[in-house]
């Protein structure tokens, strides 16, 4: 039987790690918090049984971030759903969710799109939820979001309108 030696780690020198960790920005989310949240039900209590067809839901999401102190950002997902039938709006729902990001080790040109698609994906989840409990309290089916391109959001929203990375000067 031949015997195989264990793999050992390779050893880094300090340099080698320094050149590594420059190029690994860190993202990590400091705080979250629904900075604003409105459910309109226009048909009332009756809605539910007035609307006499499947309504039509559309759904529009755009994302947006501020610096705040040193390396913290303040990163803002606005979502507002509405339903509508062709007699009647059925319900509308609009959400701003936000968090506290702080980056290290990224480039200034890096920061709006590290913001703006990594960290609008990291809170998604969370605001989709939110969403879906408030419509479904609003005595309407869940509104289920299905996932966001944040990528793709980002080169339609930010790279068009003439900004260099989507983050504006608070």
């Amino acid at each position: 039987m031949v015997k195989v030696p264990a793999d050992m780690p390779e050893k880094n020198t300090v340099g080698e790690e320094a050149d590594d960790e420059m190029f690994q920005p860190q993202i990590g989310v400091e705080a979250q918090f629904i900075k604003d949240l409105s459910f309109e039900n226009p048909l009332g209590a009756n809605g539910t049984e007035i609307i006499t067809q499947t309504p039509e839901v559309n759904v529009e999401i755009s994302t947006n971030a501020r610096p705040l102190e040193g390396d913290k950002y303040e990163v803002a997902i606005v979502i507002r759903g509405e339903a509508k039938t062709p007699e009647a709006t059925v319900f509308i729902v609009e959400l701003t969710y936000a968090g506290v990001l702080k980056i290290s080790n990224a480039p200034e040109d890096a920061i709006g799109p590290i913001l703006l698609i990594e960290g609008a994906r990291l809170l998604f989840p969370f605001a989709r939820n939110i969403v879906a409990d408030v419509s479904r309290d609003g005595g309407f089916p869940p509104l289920l979001i299905n996932p966001i391109d944040f990528a793709q959001l980002y080169r339609d929203q930010h790279m068009t309108n003439g900004s260099t990375n989507g983050v504006s000067s608070n």
